[in-house]
């Protein structure tokens, strides 16, 4: 019985030096240590013999088996091995190469002016207030003292959804909710997306973004607008910005006036920018109409307001010296990516 215990030893080695895998590894450790393996099989005929035999024969078979399961566990590392080689091998990567380039990314420049806009008049007291961009009519337009007989009032310049319903064509309906649903003093600004039946030029989108702001309070004049668009020009374009006012008429202020300021590109100088004269219109403005306060709830006598508006998209033009609007509406990488630390 030692003999076939030496004659399974060593031809189970054999096989153990020339498996390939860990499939056929497993194979010869069933034939030999499984249930009905030949070494299985020996040991379970040790009770044929005799007292002295046995413990002769148990020790040679413990020692075959401990052998044959050593190296089926050196096989098969080695096998573990060789496979993990072969594929670090195969997945090799020349870490000379240059790596893939991680480009930075950066806000859109209109975001970056309203982002501006709104630190510039969150430091002077302001606080910004939201609206739905789908309203009524009577907060876009009849709460603004604009007459059924307006231009923006048609179809051809608002998107309506029916009569009562359309999409903003300013912020202004944000001021009058504010109003209505809140006791003075006010002193808001609201950013946020319009939309207007316009054709897409190098100026005009039906889609763009402007921002209004409103203060409502006692004893609020025409200087304190004008102190307050001032102290706003000179942060946004530099100390050496000048303004000036002029006249005009819009239906919710009384007096109304629009507001230039000094051409940024040429510092007043003129330029093709500024069509030589120095100056460029930034926005409108006016002390806020009192049939305005009086729709709100606000006696026009005991109180008293402004308003101004400004389109975001227009300010970015001028900031940035864009000639064409519709480069900040085709996301063109290129383009964004000059304002990347600008």
């Amino acid at each position: 019985m030692i003999r076939q215990l030496n004659e399974i030893k060593d031809e189970t080695l054999q096989k153990i030096n020339k498996a390939e895998n860990i499939s056929q590894l497993e194979d010869i450790r069933v034939s030999v240590l499984g249930k009905k393996g030949n070494l299985t099989n020996i040991l379970r005929s040790m009770n044929t013999l005799s007292a002295e035999e046995r413990p002769v024969i148990g020790a040679a078979a413990n020692t075959v088996k401990e052998s044959i399961e050593m190296s089926i566990a050196d096989k098969k590392e080695e096998i573990l091995n060789s496979a993990m080689q072969a594929k670090l091998d195969k997945e090799y990567i020349d870490i000379t190469l240059p790596g893939k380039k991680v480009e930075i990314g950066s806000l859109h420049p209109i975001s970056k002016t309203a982002i501006e806009l709104v630190e510039i008049f969150a430091s002077i007291g302001f606080s910004v207030a939201e609206g739905p961009e789908i309203d009524f009519t009577k907060y876009n337009f009849d709460y603004l003292n604009t007459p059924v007989n307006h231009p923006a009032r048609a179809l051809t310049d608002t998107f309506y959804i029916n009569e009562d319903v359309l999409l903003r064509t300013q912020t202004s309906p944000v001021q009058i909710r504010t109003m209505l649903s809140n006791k003075p003093p006010i002193k808001v600004i609201s950013p946020g997306k319009v939309y207007r039946c316009d054709e897409i030029d190098a100026t005009h989108s039906p889609l763009f973004n402007q921002m209004e702001g409103i203060i409502v309070d006692k004893d609020i004049t025409m200087s304190d607008l004008k102190g307050t668009l001032e102290f706003f020009a000179k942060q946004l374009f530099g100390p050496q910005t000048k303004t000036k006012f002029r006249h005009h008429q819009f239906y919710f202020t009384e007096p109304g006036a629009e507001m230039d300021a000094t051409c940024p590109k040429c510092k007043g100088l003129g330029c093709r920018v500024c069509g030589n004269t120095g100056w460029i219109e930034i926005l409108g403005c006016g002390m806020l109409h009192p049939n305005i306060m009086e729709i709100c709830g606000i006696s026009h006598l005991e109180y008293s307001g402004y308003a101004f508006g400004m389109g975001i998209d227009r300010i970015t033009m001028i900031k940035y010296g864009l000639e064409d609007l519709r480069l900040v509406y085709e996301n063109d990488i290129r383009f964004i990516q000059q304002f990347i630390g600008r």
